[in-house]
């Protein structure tokens, strides 16, 4: 009786959509699809089938198909290889307790096949790690080593890292937010903190490729309880960013800067007093984050170092006050 009682009992899901992203190590996956029409017809909104196989680092194994489309306005237009969105999700029972649980979710690829690529893709993992550190209200991500294989043998196969971002409404959730999508908000009228807090982020960077009131690159919520609160602003996308230095990143014109890794603030006004209350946040992560980059092995030591050395430059300008004042404060933006 006991055992008919437990053949009764419903399989438990091999993948939980909340720890898939609260783990670090690396998963191996499987693609195959036709890479040649993904190539060709990337600048339109349509789902193409495909099939996975996942490899977990407990030894799991799950084959699912599942479905992809091309996503990323710039990369659509100036890359081999657009990002993509992965549905996972399917209408039968039976696929949700495989990788169905998922759902749909961001898949950061390299910008076409070659090693350069690929450590684009590493050190922007790196920013959302980094940027995991200093705050809660952030996407986390998940790494992979992708084997790319095309169905119809047209596109050479090749292997590169990638990685998946949280989906935004779980951000939101384990914040106990919710997310805003309209109206366009000005950023003095989102959470001041936070705002603070993406700016100088953003500054350390060396990414001006974000808005506010666009809601280019940038997510808002605010929390469930208080429906009139400001929004917390949520930054993604950071491939145009100075630490990571892509050969096809560069800023507006109307920005007077030259080249992403030149640095420009791009906050509004804010006095000292808050200013160095943010500025405290990143001197506390500093070892952390030094220690988060010199262990990321799988991006080679060459880059490592570089990549350092640019935030580095960072944490030299923020002990300096003079620095702080003419960059934080004379060099707020005014419109």
């Amino acid at each position: 009786m006991l055992l008919a009682v437990a053949c009764e009992l419903p399989a438990q899901p091999p993948v939980n959509r909340k720890t898939f992203f609260e783990e670090d190590d690396l998963i191996n996956m499987d693609l195959s699809t036709d890479l040649k029409k993904l190539v060709t017809t990337k600048k339109l909104d349509t789902y193409q089938p495909a099939t996975v196989m996942v490899r977990f680092p407990d030894s799991t194994v799950i084959t699912d198909d599942i479905k992809l489309s091309a996503r990323g306005e710039f990369r659509r237009t100036n890359c081999f290889m657009p990002t993509m969105k992965l549905d996972f999700k399917k209408a039968d029972s039976v696929a949700s307790q495989k990788l169905g649980a998922l759902k749909k979710l961001k898949l950061v690829c390299g910008c076409s096949t070659g090693p350069a690529d690929e450590r684009l893709v590493l050190k922007e993992y790196l920013i959302y790690k980094i940027y995991n550190l200093l705050t809660d209200m952030s996407f986390r991500v998940r790494l992979l080593h992708i084997n790319y294989s095309d169905i119809k043998g047209k596109v050479k196969s090749y292997s590169q890292y990638g990685f998946l971002i949280e989906d935004m409404g779980d951000l939101a959730k384990r914040n106990k937010c919710k997310e805003v999508k309209a109206p366009a908000f000005h950023p003095n009228l989102t959470n001041k903190p936070t705002m603070n807090l993406v700016d100088i982020f953003q500054y350390m960077i060396g990414n001006t490729d974000w808005s506010v009131p666009g809601f280019h690159n940038m997510k808002l919520m605010r929390p469930k309880a208080d429906s009139l609160a400001p929004p917390y602003p949520i930054p993604y996308d950071f491939d145009f960013a100075g630490l990571v230095n892509a050969s096809y990143a560069t800023p507006r014109e109307e920005l007077g800067i030259t080249s992403v890794r030149e640095r420009l603030y791009r906050g509004f006004p804010r006095n000292m007093t808050e200013i160095e209350i943010t500025l405290k946040i990143f001197r506390d992560k500093r070892e952390e984050i030094n220690k988060l980059v010199n262990n990321f092995e799988i991006l080679d030591s060459r880059s490592r170092k570089d990549f350092l050395k640019y935030v580095d430059e960072f944490y030299d300008m923020i002990d300096n006050k003079k620095a702080v004042e003419r960059v934080f404060i004379n060099g707020a933006r005014t419109n």
